[in-house]
């Protein structure tokens, strides 16, 4: 053979020999969603500990915690020698995600914004967790859901509605806030939807003034939602004739595949009253 053809033959040869990338076994979760996506693309297996209220699916329940909203227990993480950490850029303290990149941990981020960014995040998690094709799969039928429930829904008579996260203090959603996102898609107005932050506190006087045809109460699952704060208040339309919706709030609130459960309940809810 010619040697001028060695280099390239040597070249060829070490490409073949070379590991393909190795597939993360030991994955920590910091968030709930998170739990959920890895769940999701298949990759429920590989993930060794995950962050409170991590508690679907119903596998995820008994896997140790070693995060809150608040810190990361470096102790545990350390001590289950994790080849992948995922993150969650926005709500997970900062300062926690930089040591841990200072320890040598492998940090990986999600931080899924919008709707259209749950296809988005199960092809990186797919990809993070070495399940491309399952992530990808899953990501076209999210997004196929996504787009029927759009156009089943962009036609539809607006109702106006006030979404009460919580009532002491009395406070609503706004602006890129998740829930607002689904609002929108059901075709309800919400009359806070451009006030100052996502999360506004509210006055009574103001919601009164704004009129609601209909009250949204996310709850947790198996919890009935009790609208008692409510009732004084009979200038209310939404009083006056009973229009109250409770909405699981782990679809309502979480940026998972079952954000469409939670998109479908609330318009079906809404359309009860259109």
């Amino acid at each position: 053979m010619n040697l001028r053809y060695w280099p390239l033959l040597l070249l060829l040869v070490g490409l073949q020999v070379l590991p393909a990338q190795a597939k993360p076994q030991r994955i920590i979760a910091l968030a709930p969603h998170i739990t959920e996506l890895l769940f999701a693309v298949g990759a429920g297996e590989q993930v060794v500990a995950v962050s409170d209220y991590s508690d679907y699916p119903i596998a995820a329940q008994a896997l140790p915690r070693i995060a809150s909203y608040a810190s990361i227990n470096f102790e545990a993480v350390l001590a289950l020698q994790p080849d992948l950490v995922i993150a969650w850029r926005s709500g997970n303290p900062a300062a926690d995600i930089a040591r841990l990149q200072q320890l040598g941990i492998k940090v990986a981020f999600s931080d899924p914004l919008t709707l259209d960014d749950i296809g988005a995040e199960l092809r990186l998690i797919g990809q993070l967790s070495g399940y491309p094709e399952q992530g990808e799969q899953q990501a076209l039928q999210f997004e196929q859901q996504l787009a029927q429930l759009r156009q089943q829904y962009q036609h539809k008579k607006p109702v106006t509605a006030f979404f009460a996260m919580g009532t002491a203090p009395l406070s609503t959603i706004a602006n890129q806030a998740w829930p607002q996102q689904i609002l929108q898609l059901c075709a309800v107005n919400n009359p806070f939807a451009s006030s100052k932050g996502d999360y506004p506190q509210v006055g009574i006087e103001q919601v009164i003034q704004a009129q609601p045809e209909v009250i949204i109460q996310p709850v947790a699952e198996k919890v009935l939602a009790d609208f008692s704060y409510w009732r004084p208040f009979s200038a209310l339309p939404a009083v006056k004739k009973n229009q109250y919706l409770s909405v699981n709030a782990d679809f309502i609130y979480r940026t998972t595949p079952r954000t469409l459960l939670g998109i479908t309940q609330l318009c079906q809810g809404v359309d009860a009253y259109r």
